[in-house]
């Protein structure tokens, strides 16, 4: 535990570490499944931004047509005119009259070594791919999700052939860069052989429209104007219909024609609107300061509240950031790794401050709790400001227990001081363990003896307080029993207890000097439960329960009358009585029986019926002849039978001693 707390930045910069790390190996390095998460999630934050973000402008000269035109300014087909068919003259003809006008695709099959499909000779001599009148349709897919994210204008035979480029290889040009060039925007297209990224326009930006308007008089007239509506556009003839599998998956769109994208390559062109990734060097930066940021936060501000509202602060300004950049700029700023690096990296190492400030706080209960009662301890740590508002001094109703060992001076004048020691803390253990299983507080220990309080810290009720205190007392009772047991068992002296209880209302507040203050529990209540603990001895019982904590628990327990007192210090007498036992126990029911005749015999030796007292004290004696409280009582009976006590007499003992 001390280890961790040490080493605790080193910790945390561990944490960060290894979840940054596993970041930038799943997105820069790994393909694997599982590392490869990150890249995958990154792609599809890309997509969204593309769906949601800035779009190509959409170009109005752009005609889809699914499949001829009046004085167009550039007629493109998307459609390989491989086979040869009877309209071949015809349409080569057509081709070399507006040779400037016209576009046909050709298409490199990749899964035969990229080899072409083209024109065939009747409408362009070969080589048809160098016939500025002849593109390729090819749109090359991203490897793990097979979506188009990018257009090439321009590719090489020797990088079709997997070949590292040489000055004698030849350059082929895609449909739409074919376009381009022939519309005088060459200077527009690309200088590069690689794929583009591009911002897609919106989703409905090229609707086909339908090829039979054209041939119907209605709908050329009605729609088009008698050709008018052609004038200067650029006019793409191709499939549009699923069923001929020219079709792609694009983030924009599950299904997205082939002759659409190349109109969205060649808007792309025209306004300049191409993405770029973030470069690599940056993009780890960025992850390595994702997890130096959640580092920094976790380790100096302390604040778990504040650092999670600064992690996620920190997320949506980086969201908003990816957002602003790729709407101005066309750069898709990392961000799945970042923030996985950061939000992982701190939530985690936010996880390791709650364990360790758990485990500090369990260390921390258990050595207090070493001095300090259980119940006090959860106060303090659970509620501090209550419990400290508090030790300023309030007035509450308490039930207050002192217990002492009888026969601990003999002891300890004879004991080797080790065996002693391990002999008292063998009961003290066991007895505070008794006050804390009935929710009492250890207020201190004194020597060999125990305070205990019931509703200072914690209250269950006045009642229920005094009846948790007679349970702890009675059950302090059974583990004496048990600890003389075992230590006669061992050859060890067994020892005697006193318990005295009294309820009452009292001072309860931090109490001492600037040096050292204890919290505890001050009044005359305090003072009288001491004193009862005192008179156990005088009475020959082991527990004394003063008046008011006798009512409170008198249904639930067994009592029986013992004296009416005056301690020192009092002006007023008490009645004060011992407890048998919880009336939920197997208690003696012949004890309980003649105990009848005692309690009567008490109340006739009170009202001064001193011969009548006499006969029931013997009665009970007949039946428990070592009882000493009866002995007393029938001694006393029998001395004011023939002497009686002046007419002042009460039948209260006064106690001029502690």
């Amino acid at each position: 535990m001390h280890g961790l707390s040490r080493h605790r930045l080193l910790i945390l910069a561990s944490i960060c570490a290894f979840w940054t790390g596993l970041i930038f190996l799943g997105h820069f390095l790994s393909a694997t499944p599982f590392l490869s998460v990150p890249w995958r999630s990154e792609q599809s934050f890309e997509d969204l931004l593309r769906r949601e973000g800035r779009k190509t402008a959409t170009r109005h000269d752009f005609v889809f047509l699914g499949l001829f035109a009046a004085d167009a300014r550039l007629v493109m087909f998307d459609m390989i005119f491989s086979p040869p068919n009877d309209g071949d003259p015809a349409f080569h003809a057509a081709l070399d009259h507006y040779h400037d006008k016209v576009v046909l695709g050709a298409n490199f099959d990749m899964q035969n070594a990229a080899q072409a499909v083209t024109p065939n000779d009747a409408l362009i001599p070969a080589p048809q791919l160098l016939d500025n009148r002849v593109g390729f349709v090819n749109f090359w897919p991203d490897p793990i999700d097979g979506k188009i994210r990018a257009a090439t204008y321009r590719v090489t035979d020797r990088q079709l052939a997997g070949l590292p480029s040489h000055p004698s290889e030849e350059i082929f040009e895609s449909l739409s860069a074919r376009a381009l060039v022939k519309i005088g925007h060459a200077d527009d297209i690309p200088n590069n052989f690689r794929g583009q990224m591009i911002r897609f326009t919106a989703l409905d930006a090229f609707e086909p429209r339908p090829l039979y308007e054209v041939f119907d008089p209605k709908f050329w007239h009605a729609n088009y104007a008698d050709g008018a509506f052609f004038k200067n556009k650029i006019v793409m003839i191709g499939s549009s219909a699923q069923v001929t599998h020219d079709v792609f998956v694009t983030p924009m769109s599950p299904v997205t024609s082939g002759a659409a994208l190349h109109l969205q390559a060649m808007a792309a062109a025209l306004g300049h609107e191409f993405l770029r990734p973030t470069p690599a060097k940056t993009g780890l930066a960025l992850v390595c300061a994702a997890g130096l940021i959640a580092w920094s936060l976790v380790a100096f501000v302390r604040r778990p509240l504040v650092c999670v509202g600064a992690l996620i602060g920190i997320a949506g300004f980086y969201l908003g950031a990816g957002r602003l950049f790729y709407d101005k700029s066309g750069l898709l700023l990392l961000t799945v790794p970042v923030l996985s690096a950061l939000l992982l990296s701190g939530s985690f190492s936010l996880g390791f401050e709650y364990a360790l400030e758990r485990i500090e706080k369990l260390r921390t209960r258990r050595t207090l709790e070493r001095y300090v009662s259980r119940n006090l301890v959860k106060e303090i740590l659970e509620n501090p400001d209550s419990y400290y508002s508090s030790l300023r001094g309030v007035r509450v109703p308490v039930t207050m227990l002192f217990s002492d060992l009888i026969g601990f001076t003999t002891l300890s004048e004879k004991a080797d001081p080790e065996v002693l020691v391990v002999h008292l803390n063998e009961y003290l253990s066991r007895m505070t363990s008794v006050v804390f299983s009935n929710g009492g507080t250890l207020d201190k220990f004194i020597g060999d003896a125990i305070m205990a309080v019931w509703g200072n810290v914690g209250s269950f009720g006045v009642a229920q307080d005094a009846k948790n205190c007679a349970r702890a007392a009675l059950g302090m009772r059974r583990e004496l029993r048990q600890l003389n047991e075992k230590w006669r068992d061992e050859g060890r002296m067994g020892l005697g207890m006193g318990i005295g209880i009294n309820q009452g209302e009292v001072i309860v507040g931090n109490i001492g000097s600037q040096e050292r203050m204890d919290p505890t529990v001050i009044g005359d209540s305090v003072n009288l439960a001491s004193r009862l603990e005192g008179l156990t001895r005088i009475y020959g019982v082991d527990i004394l329960v003063g008046a008011t904590a006798a009512e409170l628990v008198r249904d639930e327990f067994h009592l029986r009358s013992v004296a009416r007192v005056q301690v020192k210090g009092k002006t007023k007498p008490v009645d004060v009585f011992t407890l048998i036992g919880a009336r939920n126990e197997d208690v003696d029911p012949q004890l309980l029986k003649w105990l009848e005749s005692y309690e009567e015999g008490c109340e006739k030796f009170r009202s001064r019926d001193f011969t009548e007292a006499k006969i029931l004290f013997s009665r009970f004696l007949e039946f428990y002849p070592d009882d000493l409280l009866a002995k007393m009582y029938l001694n006393r009976a029998l001395e004011y039978e023939q002497q009686p006590p002046d007419e002042a007499w009460d039948a209260v003992e006064v106690f001029k001693k502690k």
